[in-house]
């Protein structure tokens, strides 16, 4: 029997590592998982050592702050890392604490796959050679990194976005606005995040918005493995927050306002207008800005590499901007249409591939070899 050990850190690579497992399974049957990761990697059969809401923490600052707890689970996982001795580690996203586990393996003669790499291409792209140097094959999500590993002699799969993955399994609920005791006003889904420290940070500004339309319906893509007090001052305002139906929410809503991340692309997977926000430390964000090296933050208008979507970042993130701009998306037919353009470009460039099935495939091939 062949032992897999796999590691995510936040929600979409635990749902991308799931789906990565139930793949590996399909193909192989003979496989056994442990590692770190969170419900959805828990229900695809993977045993976890830990579960990666108790380590989870963003932003520089924050992460200066919680390191000693980051500490504290990654000294957990090296060493039922060793305990466990797979056949094979597989890392999904979460660069800062897999590029550390990457050098531990690696230094300790464990294979290292990397899926779905850290965007060493946005800051420090130095780190590049260090990705050379701790794995053994990368697995890429995103249509232009190909290209930019090539600069550093990296042979670099792209196999897809396994967003594409999702979406095509997802089944839009008969009665969504019955189930959810939902008016039939147009909706505004709006999506601050799956980390508490994010939907501390933009939920009340996503809030202070809607008493400026008073015809529409806000709803909260809530997650349900976050604390529900997260959402107090949403349902303290009359607020819907509709939990772990995200899907079923964008395919029902006539905007959205979406926090920076996986989501604005599922959302224009969706075909959904949007309006792009992010908020983070005075702090954090003064380095950041030092360090970024592309001219967005979205991954829409990265991979399209242009503006498809308004970004409205720290200081632009106010209420009169939000109010303008889904005025926008509302009155401006000209500007709806040319957002749906570049999404069709965004489309185009990912393309169709089912990246947990051939990254599946490319992984049991080096078990084989």
């Amino acid at each position: 029997m062949k032992r897999i050990y796999i590691i995510s850190g936040e929600r979409s690579g635990d749902l991308h590592a799931s789906n990565l497992v139930l793949a590996l399974q399909k193909l192989e049957g003979n496989v056994r998982f442990r590692g770190m990761g969170g419900s959805y990697s828990q229900a695809a059969g993977v045993a976890l050592a830990v579960d990666y809401s108790e380590v989870a923490v963003m932003g520089f600052l924050e992460v200066v702050l919680g390191f000693r707890k980051v500490l504290k689970y990654l000294n957990l996982v090296k060493k039922d890392l060793l305990a466990y001795r797979p056949d094979a580690l597989i890392l999904v996203d979460y660069g800062g604490f897999n590029m550390k586990i990457a050098a531990f393996a690696k230094a300790n003669g464990i294979p290292v796959h990397y899926y779905i790499p850290p965007k060493v291409w946005a800051w420090n792209q130095k780190r590049a050679l260090k990705l050379k140097e701790f794995t053994d094959q990368i697995y890429s999500i995103l249509p232009f990194e190909p290209a930019f590993f090539e600069k550093f002699e990296m042979n670099v799969k792209y196999v897809g976005n396994p967003l594409l993955d999702e979406i095509r399994k997802f089944k839009p609920h008969d009665f969504f606005f019955q189930k959810n005791e939902l008016s039939y006003q147009p909706i505004v889904a709006l999506l601050p995040g799956s980390r508490k420290q994010e939907i501390h940070a933009m939920l009340d500004r996503m809030i202070s918005l809607v008493k400026e339309f008073p015809n529409t319906q806000f709803v909260i893509a809530g997650v349900g493995s976050l604390p529900s007090v997260a959402y107090d001052t949403a349902r303290a305002a009359g607020i819907k927050v509709v939990f772990d139906q995200t899907y079923d929410l964008l395919s029902h809503a006539t905007a959205a306002v979406v926090t920076s991340g996986t989501a604005t692309l599922e959302t224009a997977l969706f075909r959904v207008p949007q309006i792009v926000v992010y908020k983070t430390s005075a702090i954090t964000y003064g380095i950041a800005k030092h360090l970024i090296r592309v001219p967005y933050i979205s991954l829409v208008n990265i991979i399209a590499d242009k503006e498809v979507v308004k970004e409205l970042i720290q200081d632009d993130f106010s209420i009169a901007n939000l109010k303008n701009e889904l005025n926008r998306i509302f009155t401006n037919v000209v500007y709806k249409g040319e957002m749906l353009q570049g999404y069709d470009l965004v489309q185009e460039k990912i393309g169709e591939g089912s990246a947990s099935e051939i990254t599946a495939g490319f992984i049991l091939d080096s078990l084989k070899k």
